[in-house]
């Protein structure tokens, strides 16, 4: 019985629309490398989006999903990135690569359930001031260690990612993360951000559904390092302080909080704005900044306030219509 309601799921209108959305993006970035569209630059950029929409996806699912104010993300995405790239440089090929992703993903999950269970207890300003101090010590301890190279980093990564790995990554987290969100925890979850009391009233354990998406939003930031590291090839500690886990923040507010829809939108759309902008040094960042605090003034919800991309409703609207057309 279960089986074949799986099997009616998956094979659903809806669930068929976004495989085909996803192959046919898929299928359209492989026809601009094809056709030589895609250069060395635009590849760059097309890795960087990727890249921040993992960490975008992962952060909303801890700000917008459970409320959270988490400034940590730039800690974890340091674990991975600097597992894969010493694993990497040891081991070589792809398999050195996954097997770094895996050790960083390893440590991820201690470290973010360690720190989860009591810094969680705490709500708002401290919770965010909490999580920003586990970043710095995550920094300033991979900046003392031998074996990190310091603060000259770590350089001559063997690049074994390519795009279609980076999109594979883009979709496999975001399908974990979207399917964790409609799940029993994460329908907890939000009962949890919309009313903490009321839920703990009920039976349910709040810190506990804080901590399960606290972790997940921080292996989401360790995959993003680990592929980051592997094909950009050079990293140093300067690369993920505060200010990079800033960056990822204003992608989850320009996008929506609780959107992932916005996260991707907002990852593609300020990527895009920082490359036309390149060209006007400093003036770029006075615009940058401009553009956000438009964003803020005029739509205070963010880009797509709470809006998800969905097909099942144009579905059940046809369905509707066909219903009502054959009555007539």
């Amino acid at each position: 019985m279960r089986t074949n309601s799986w099997a009616k799921n998956f094979f659903s209108k809806s669930s068929l629309s976004w495989i085909a959305l996803i192959l046919g993006v898929f299928a359209f970035i492989l026809a601009s490398y094809w056709t030589g569209q895609v250069t060395a630059f635009t590849q760059n950029i097309l890795m960087k989006i990727g890249i921040n929409i993992i960490l975008a996806v992962g952060l909303n699912l801890i700000v917008g999903y459970a409320g959270q104010f988490s400034l940590g993300h730039a800690g974890f995405m340091a674990i991975g990135a600097y597992s894969a790239a010493l694993v990497s440089k040891a081991v070589p090929g792809v398999q050195g690569m996954f097997l770094g992703m895996g050790i960083g993903l390893v440590i991820t999950f201690v470290l973010a359930l360690l720190v989860g269970i009591p810094t969680l207890r705490l709500r708002g300003d401290y919770l965010a001031i909490a999580t920003l101090g586990i970043a710095e010590i995550i920094r300033i301890t991979i900046m003392n260690l031998e074996i990190t190279n310091g603060a000259a980093g770590v350089a001559g990564i063997p690049q074994n990612v390519n795009w279609i790995t980076l999109y594979v990554f883009v979709v496999i987290t975001t399908l974990i993360v979207v399917n964790f969100i409609h799940s029993s925890p994460g329908r907890a979850m939000i009962a949890v951000r919309e009313d903490e009391i009321t839920a703990e009233s009920v039976g349910l354990q709040t810190t506990r559904y804080k901590t399960i998406a606290f972790v997940l939003g921080a292996l989401t930031a360790s995959i993003a390092g680990s592929l980051y590291a592997s094909y950009f090839g050079v990293i140093t500690p300067s690369q993920f302080t505060f200010q990079k886990s800033i960056d990822i923040l204003i992608i989850v507010v320009f996008g929506g909080i609780g959107s992932i829809t916005g996260s991707f939108a907002a990852a593609i759309l300020l990527e895009l704005l920082n490359v036309i902008l390149a060209p006007y040094g400093q003036l770029r960042m006075i615009v940058y900044a401009l553009a956000i605090i438009a964003i803020m003034i005029f739509k205070p919800s963010g880009l797509m306030g709470e809006f998800e991309l969905r097909f099942s409703p144009f579905f059940k609207q046809n369905k509707q219509y066909s219903k009502l057309k054959k009555e007539d």
